[in-house]
């Protein structure tokens, strides 16, 4: 019985937080350019996968770690970051933590 009740109590703590959060409100518009899904397949090595399912898995784990700063969103979730224009909900890009850039940029 009480862990039907941590459940429950479970259940409404996630349905307040995805009411709460535009980015999970939001996750329908989620979609990326053709750079953007080229970007994304190299960055993560992902093959013959969709990467806004991909990415939408992930957003949707609940040990992600969202965090909107300024104009983007940033879904933190194994050793992966997913970075999404706030407003227009287009994934920019996702890379792995510490991933550097070889065009020499930060």
């Amino acid at each position: 019985m009480r862990e039907r009740a941590q459940k429950v109590k479970l259940a409404a703590v996630n349905i307040k937080m995805i009411s709460d959060n535009q980015l999970l409100r939001n996750l329908d518009k989620l979609h990326t350019t053709k750079l953007g899904r080229i970007r994304i397949e190299h960055n993560l090595s992902l093959t013959n996968r969709d990467v806004i399912a991909f990415c939408k898995e992930k957003i949707l784990n609940p040990e992600a770690i969202m965090n909107r700063k300024g104009k983007n969103w940033y879904v933190k979730i194994d050793h992966i970051i997913v970075t999404i224009n706030a407003n227009s909900f287009t994934v920019i890009t996702a890379h792995t933590e510490g991933q550097h850039f070889k065009s020499g940029h930060a």
